[in-house]
């Protein structure tokens, strides 16, 4: 399956900015980041509900805010890039 992530995580105290490097860390470990605060995601059904129990677990929901997005399978390769963006290959060995 292939997921796009986005958080917004506040960042006004020293917790958040922790909040904030942990929950890059996790989606850094499943998939590519492709801007600041948005990846892209190759995976599987039960990588997914880690990967979201992992994000529940590390944000606080009353201040923090992650979207999972499930995409149709090969919306990565027919995505249209403008500017500095990144191609993510979504298919290769994701080395951490």
């Amino acid at each position: 399956m292939e997921l796009l992530i986005t958080y917004d995580v506040d960042t006004t105290t020293p917790e958040g900015e922790r909040r904030l490097r942990r929950v890059a860390k996790i989606c850094e470990g499943i998939g590519h980041r492709v801007q600041k605060s948005v990846f892209e995601v190759v995976c599987t059904p039960p990588q997914r509900l880690h990967l979201e129990a992992h994000l529940q677990a590390t944000i606080d929901p009353t201040l923090d805010s992650v979207r999972i997005y499930h995409l149709d399978r090969g919306t990565f390769h027919t995505a249209k890039h403008l500017g500095a963006a990144i191609d993510a290959a979504h298919h290769d060995p994701l080395i951490i």
